[in-house]
This record gives structure tokens, C-alpha cells and sequence, in this order.
């Protein structure tokens, strides 16, 4: 009677879509996240928790962009993690160095014709970090007391996006200067995800050396120091430019008002207007035009 209870509800819990373990293959993962760092070692872990198959079909798969590719297919390593990967028990991955390339989704599969749930899978997503290379900096060489100006700093290759940093004579500037006493009057404002320095009002205690820094978490890098001097204004300077143009302009138009007065200009025009005039050298003296045709000389006789 005990027997056919127990019989019963075996029946009755598998109808429902139970499978006891030692019925099924069953996978579990310790990270279904994973982060390494880039041409270091990562082992995705593919555990069997059951199963009662001697030798089941082991497969991983890597989807990127919504494509799969094999990763493990007939017993051996495949696609390319080829020479960079081996299969270890149970059914793990080990891939000796990352690349920026490997960041993937990972699936796990595995067939087990034996037993009553025959397949079971389990997918693993793979970040891999890149450390920053060195970033490119901009530093104006001169600058002027009272105007605004901006410090850049930019880079494209670490994973995830680095933050920024700026150092100023070997020594970081704070997020907000107003949480130092030493800066607490500077006009300075950082932008961590961009890497822009900007100065709303240039002080003369501004001027030194810069540097930026790009972090993440697989490592940082800097750029070279670059100087940034600030001047005062140039008052004498200012006045002696504008000076030296009124005095330009004053010659230039003195020069034009006397070739007007010579009539440079209009000696020019006269020539150019007349210059197929005859000429008239045969003696004789025609006159005004409005003293008739012609007259005779006194010492022409008839």
C-alpha cells in the first residue's frame, strides 16, 4: 500500500513538470557576470549539479551582436578562442588571455541522452576591462589674468570609460576647489566624464605645470606635463597697438589728400581721355573754334 502511494506521487510530481535531480542534468554557474581584465586568465564555470549520462555532449557557444559561434564543439576548442582556451572538468572554460574581443555573451549546453531531462543550459555574460592608453592633452602655453579658459583631455580605448583626473604642479585638483583652503578662490570646474578643465577667471596663481590622468578599473595612464602661463593685461601694450594704428591711418590718408592736390589723379585721366588727338603741325593756326573756319597768318600773301 506504502508502495503505491509512493508510486502515485511520483507519477502526480512528474506530471507537474518536477523532475527529481537524480532524474535530470542540471546546470548552475558560480558567476553568471563576469568581469576580467584584459590578457589576464578567466574560467567560466559550467557546474553539473546531476546527472546520470557516463560521457553527455558538451557544447559552449559564444553570441555576440546576436550571433552565435561555437566555442567547444566535438571535443575540442573552436572560433577564436582557438589556442587561447581549454575545456576543464566538468564542463568548464579556461581561457588563458583575454582580449577586448572575447566581451560576449557565453552559453553552456549539455545533452545527457540517459537521463529523463535530457538538456540543460546556462548562459554567462563576459566583460572584459581595458586599460586606458595614454591620453591626449591640450594646454594653452599663455593665458591672460581675468579671461576664461579650458584644459582638454581625451581618451578612446579603455573599457569601461575611464574617469579623469587633472594634477596641477604634482598635485590633484579637488572635484570642487571650494573644498580646499588653498583653492577655495578659484574658479575651476572638473568634468570626470569628459576631461575638461575650465577656468571661468584665470588667476595669476593658475600658472604651472598639467597633467591628466584617465582611469578605470583595469589600470590608469597620464599624459606628459604641460606648462600654462598667465599674464598680466597689457595696458602700455593695448595703448602702443592702438596708437600705431592711428597713426597708420592718419599717413595713408595724408598721402591720398596729397596726390588729390598735385592731381595725380586727374593729369591721368586727361591723358587717357585724349590720347588719339592729330597733331597739328603744319603751320598753319586754325583758331578757336568760334572765330569762323579759319584765319590766315600775317605772313601769308596772296
Amino acid at each position: 500500500m506504502a508502495n503505491a502511494r509512493l508510486i502515485a506521487c511520483f507519477i502526480l510530481y512528474t506530471s507537474l513538470g518536477h523532475v527529481p535531480s537524480s532524474l535530470g542534468v542540471i546546470l548552475r554557474t558560480t558567476d553568471k557576470i563576469v568581469w576580467a581584465n584584459e590578457f589576464e586568465p578567466i574560467e567560466l564555470t559550467c557546474l553539473i549539479e546531476s546527472i546520470s549520462t557516463n560521457n553527455p555532449r558538451i557544447e559552449w557557444k559564444k553570441i555576440k551582436n546576436g550571433v552565435p559561434s561555437y566555442v567547444y564543439f566535438q571535443n575540442r576548442i573552436a572560433g577564436d578562442l582557438e589556442h587561447r582556451a581549454q575545456l576543464r572538468e566538468p564542463a568548464n572554460i579556461l581561457i588563458f588571455n583575454t582580449t577586448r574581443s572575447d566581451t560576449a555573451e557565453y552559453r553552456c549546453e549539455v545533452a545527457a541522452i540517459d537521463d529523463q531531462r535530457d538538456f540543460d543550459e546556462i548562459l554567462i555574460s563576459l566583460a572584459v576591462r581595458v586599460k586606458p592608453v595614454v591620453p591626449r592633452c591640450s594646454v594653452p602655453e599663455a593665458v591672460t589674468v581675468g579671461t576664461s579658459t579650458e584644459l582638454r583631455c581625451l581618451e578612446n580605448e579603455g573599457f569601461p570609460a575611464p574617469q579623469y583626473r587633472w594634477f596641477h604642479n604634482s598635485e590633484e585638483l579637488p572635484q570642487d576647489p571650494k573644498n580646499s583652503p588653498r583653492l577655495v578662490n578659484s574658479s575651476y570646474s572638473i568634468n570626470p566624464d569628459t576631461g575638461g578643465l575650465k577656468f571661468r577667471r584665470v588667476r595669476k596663481e593658475d600658472a604651472g605645470e598639467y597633467y591628466c590622468q584617465a582611469k578605470n578599473d583595469a589600470g590608469h595612464a597620464q599624459c606628459p606635463s604641460q606648462t600654462m602661463e598667465v599674464y598680466d593685461v597689457d595696458i602700455l601694450g593695448i595703448f602702443l597697438k592702438g596708437f600705431g594704428a592711428v597713426v597708420l591711418f592718419i599717413c595713408v590718408f595724408a598721402t591720398i589728400c596729397h596726390s588729390l592736390k598735385r592731381g595725380c589723379f586727374d593729369k591721368k585721366g586727361h591723358n587717357e581721355n585724349n590720347y588719339n588727338w592729330p597733331a597739328q603741325n603744319d603751320g598753319v593756326d586754325y583758331g578757336d573754334a568760334d572765330e569762323g573756319h579759319f584765319r590766315h597768318k600775317s605772313s601769308f600773301i596772296i
